[in-house]
């Protein structure tokens, strides 16, 4: 653990509650699980009870402005319409986009398209009535962080792409399953892997889910192409999204050198994702963004 603590102390977390009547069989149950080899989260990556509503809040805008483009979306538009309706849509609700400026990041959402895995930037693009697209949604409310994202499909888009995204949809369902305290989080990719691969998909190794909340990505990185029983063990209080990136054909992606930010596939065949935050409780879990 972080520091040694007597029973009787006032619990690490800031709860004001004693130690033995808070964190201290949660924290006996990390000690036991970090002797048998396992990697545990450090107390930084646990939320509190204040720090768990503040992130709540900031997950309602996100949750708000994604509603906005589910209203909004539609073939013709630019990606840059939908970036200017995001912007003003967090602007409006107290929050600000977690992306813009975000180590150089120009826009305030990344929206991809079709072959674009994920970090598509907003342009002058525009959607046409046979394409796909993810947007990725993620705010600051108080200096709190939340993160979620979204697959459009556009009126006239194929059916072997409207079925990749429903695949990676239902995926994530699959992947809530796994999250369970105490539990480790390899799991969770290793589901969405499987049921991935079932359908005749690939799923995407170089990117994947993080912590997040105090910070816009945090430890840890969540895998969704992971073995089971490997990786991180899932605390109550720890929050993190799961974000499965699965591909029409192989898995492998490389990064565009014109812009050094958006990942694409190999094989210029569709790529979908959705993306929600989820925070473990005592019992599983509950969806703080979608």
């Amino acid at each position: 653990m972080d520091k040694f603590i007597k029973e009787e102390d006032f619990c690490w977390c800031n709860s004001n509650k004693k130690y033995k009547d808070c964190h201290f069989e949660i924290d006996k149950k990390i000690k036991l699980a970090k002797l048998k080899g396992i990697k545990v989260p450090s107390h930084s990556l646990i939320k509190n009870e204040f720090q768990i509503s503040k992130i709540k809040d900031s997950g309602k805008i996100n949750i708000a402005v994604l509603d906005k483009v589910t209203e909004l979306i539609k073939p013709g538009m630019t990606t840059n319409e939908i970036d200017k309706i995001i912007y003003e849509t967090t602007t409006q609700l107290g929050g600000i986009c977690a992306p813009l400026n975000y180590e150089g990041y120009p826009k305030s959402v990344c929206t991809s398209i079709n072959d674009e895995v994920c970090h598509g930037i907003p342009s002058n693009r525009i959607i046409k009535e046979t394409d796909i697209i993810n947007v990725d949604v993620s705010t600051i409310l108080d200096g709190y962080f939340s993160d979620s994202s979204r697959m459009f499909c556009m009126p006239k888009a194929e059916d072997y792409k409207i079925s990749l995204s429903e695949v990676c949809r239902q995926s994530i369902q699959i992947g809530l399953d796994e999250v369970k305290p105490f539990a480790q989080i390899g799991n969770i990719g290793a589901a969405i892997h499987e049921f991935a691969k079932k359908h005749g998909y690939s799923v995407v190794a170089e990117v994947g889910g993080h912590g997040v909340g105090l910070q816009f990505h945090e430890d840890p990185f969540v895998s969704f192409v992971s073995k089971r029983n490997t990786g991180m063990l899932m605390v109550p209080g720890m929050i993190f999204t799961i974000e499965p990136m699965i591909n029409f054909g192989r898995p492998d992606v490389y990064l565009d050198s014109s812009n050094n930010w958006t990942i694409k596939t190999y094989d210029q065949k569709p790529s979908a994702q959705w993306e929600v935050m989820v925070l473990v409780t005592d019992d599983g879990y509950e969806i703080l963004a979608y």
